[in-house]
């Protein structure tokens, strides 16, 4: 295992020479943040942030992320010229040895939480998810209402692409994904990319549209829709731990066991109530999820890949991107290494 850190480039406050001072980090993940969704992401672009990275004394470890066009979930006719996008999108990646994609394919909305700033008791925030919370938000007048989706889509938008989902149940959807995975795996195996579907975060149906990506039993599937070393997981400890019926340490014996998981995010959640939780410090003891024994299946598995801290708390007065704080991750990104450190004894 290898520690990285997020990085979400100019618009990050926490600068790369803050990075390379937390002990062991020695990889960053990060993105063209500015590239609209469906273009093809410019491999001169690309080789300019791996620079500016390498000239920091670190490695461009992942990206996260290449969004994927919403007409390729939808199976709009012009999802093959989209896809033929991404392929060479990843081929660009893959001439530069950038080895590692972590994507998602949840329709519409990425990640999702009702507050970006729950005051915890220690008196630091974090993010939270209340799903009664959630069911109370009025999309009618667009993401305006929706935390951290502000500006995302216009009323009229929004209510366009929810109408088009409307055709889409789950089992379409999985056959979508298996219509991109069939076609951007094999790109992404010749160019010595190995891809990693994030789980769907959180790991259930919000507004009516489907989400696959939540348990043990849909990413088994996932790895069978393509039989290849480059068709893969980020495990992220945070979103399959929000549903306590997922079993983590064994997800992880028989993900890691068929080499598949090619990326790890690790993350607490402390579960409060049916559909409601909100991240924690990174020690199991302060959430719902055993890191240690997480930590230990993984080692057992034999895994090398790149893990890093994920959400953290924004603690001792530090302003910024909610979530993605200098000083919580980097006390993540130790206590993760400390727990790697003290299972090799």
């Amino acid at each position: 295992m290898y520690m990285t850190f997020r990085w979400y480039g100019n618009q990050d406050p926490i600068p790369l020479e803050y990075i390379r001072q937390i002990p062991g980090v020695r990889g960053v993940v990060s993105a063209l943040y500015d590239v609209p969704v469906g273009q093809v992401w410019p491999a001169e672009k690309l080789s300019r942030l791996k620079d500016r990275i390498e000239a920091a004394g670190l490695a461009f470890s992942v990206v996260e992320s290449i969004p994927v066009h919403e007409d390729i979930k939808l199976g709009r006719a012009t999802r093959d010229r989209l896809i033929e996008n991404y392929q060479r999108s990843v081929q660009h990646m893959g001439a530069l040895g950038i080895p590692v994609l972590c994507y998602n394919f949840m329709p519409v909305f990425d990640w999702t939480r009702t507050s970006l700033a729950m005051r915890l008791e220690d008196g630091s925030t974090a993010l939270a998810y209340d799903h009664a919370e959630l069911e109370k938000i009025d999309l009618s007048r667009g993401t305006g209402d929706l935390p951290g989706w502000a500006t995302a889509y216009t009323a009229e938008e929004l209510a366009a692409l929810l109408d088009a989902y409307r055709s889409v149940d789950k089992e379409r959807l999985w056959e979508h994904l298996a219509h991109f995975l069939e076609r951007v795996v094999p790109a992404a195996e010749e160019s010595g990319v190995r891809m990693a579907i994030h789980p769907d975060d959180p790991p259930w149906s919000i507004f009516g549209l489907p989400r696959i990506i939540t348990n043990d039993a849909a990413l088994e599937r996932l790895v069978r829709l393509v039989d290849s070393p480059a068709n893969g997981v980020t495990f992220c400890t945070g979103s399959l731990g929000a549903l306590p019926a997922n079993d983590l340490p064994a997800m992880v014996c028989r993900l890691g066991g068929m080499g598949r998981i090619n990326f790890m995010h690790c993350r607490n959640v402390k579960n409060t109530g049916e559909r409601r939780f909100h991240e924690s410090p990174h020690p199991g003891e302060f959430g719902s999820v055993d890191m240690c024994a997480v930590l230990r299946a993984l080692r057992e598995t034999g895994y090398t890949g790149p893990m890093r801290p994920d959400h953290g708390r924004m603690i001792w007065g530090e302003q910024g991107r909610p979530g993605y704080g200098l000083h919580d991750r980097a006390l993540g990104a130790m206590y993760l290494q400390g727990l790697w450190e003290g299972l090799a004894r």
